[in-house]
């Protein structure tokens, strides 16, 4: 019977089409569902949308290679810097253009006192050495061992300069230690007088001080000697010009030796109130010199008296002073021996 495969009409049932043969079963799966069973899974008719997994890379590892980067840039900067120095050094160390050539190259400045000789004699071994090799801080304490330096800066100038600046001490007495009268400073300080007599001074001379004493016992004593001079100077006074030796061994008993052109006077102002006893002195001493025949020293350190005299047992006498004039109490010393009256001008 012959296959019909024209169009349908309307009515007509569609006759089956031949199926595939049993060989094309066998070769495909989806035709056979015994095959299908063993390849394909079977899957649920209600399965879940699967949530989509994002991969990142670590950010650890993204942190390390910066590190790794910063280092060896780092590494890098440091070498090259390592190599500059090192080149830089040996350039400088070995370049004659560092060298110190001669006494020229050593500029000093600030010195009044103290000679170009004594400085020299602590640089003049520097010349001819690499600027970068002078030993700089031990060349400031060699320069502050000389006893008119208060202090000293030295500085290196390229290519081949050194700077010296010296800051000299400032006098405030002269001083006799032994038979040699020299300058002190506020410090204790002993300094020679400075060659030709260049520069003059005005100041009385400190007696009393031996030359194997310490530093600070002279430092103690010049201290004592800057309240005296404050204090009779203070208000413009001028007091401490009047007066021509000072005696500092007795802390409790300070005398001074007072110019006057009728005889010089040692006074006795004990250990404070300086100003005040000695305007007593000078307000009085006019009228004492009437009542003796002789004035040679007057103690002013007890309360509502003056001892006139008192170096002199024979011509000792206690003169009683007006209740306007106030002095102040202190203790009673031996009579001592009276000092040697001079005005030093130098």
């Amino acid at each position: 019977m012959a296959r019909n495969n024209g169009p349908l009409y309307p009515g007509d049932e569609a006759s089956p089409r031949a199926g595939p043969s049993a060989a094309s079963q066998l070769a495909d799966p989806e035709l056979d569902p015994r095959l299908a069973d063993l390849d394909v899974e079977e899957e649920s008719p209600f399965l879940r949308a699967q949530k989509r997994v994002t991969v990142r890379r670590g950010a650890l590892r993204g942190k390390n290679a910066s590190y790794l980067k910063m280092g060896a840039v780092l590494t890098a900067v440091l070498a090259a810097t390592a190599l500059i120095a090192s080149m830089t050094y040996q350039y400088g160390s070995h370049s004659w253009r560092f060298r110190l050539e001669s006494s020229d190259s050593i500029e000093i400045s600030g010195m009044q006192h103290v000679s170009h000789k004594q400085v020299m004699q602590v640089m003049g071994e520097d010349i001819g050495r690499n600027l970068f090799f002078v030993p700089l801080e031990q060349r400031k304490k060699q320069l502050e061992e000389i006893p008119w330096v208060e202090s000293a800066t030295v500085m290196r100038l390229l290519p081949n300069w050194l700077n010296v600046e010296i800051k000299e001490r400032t006098p405030v007495a002269f001083v006799q230690v032994g038979s040699h009268v020299a300058l002190i400073d506020s410090h204790g300080v002993v300094m020679d007088l400075p060659p030709g007599g260049t520069r003059k001074y005005s100041f009385p001379v400190l007696v009393g001080m031996a030359p194997s004493e310490p530093l600070s016992t002279r430092a103690a004593r010049m201290k004592i000697y800057g309240e005296l001079a404050r204090q009779l100077d203070e208000g413009g006074a001028h007091y401490s010009q009047d007066l021509s030796d000072v005696d500092l061994i007795d802390p409790e008993d300070v005398k001074v030796t007072v110019s006057d052109p009728a005889g010089n006077v040692l006074v006795h102002l004990g250990g404070s109130n300086f100003a005040e006893r000695f305007k007593l002195y000078k307000a009085h001493v006019q009228e004492w010199r009437q009542q003796f025949s002789k004035l040679d020293s007057v103690d002013l350190r007890y309360d509502g008296q003056v001892i006139v005299n008192p170096d002199a047992p024979e011509a000792r006498k206690q003169v009683p002073i007006t209740p306007a004039a106030k002095v102040h109490p202190a203790s009673v010393p031996a009579a001592g021996k009276k000092a040697s009256a001079r005005h030093v001008r130098r």
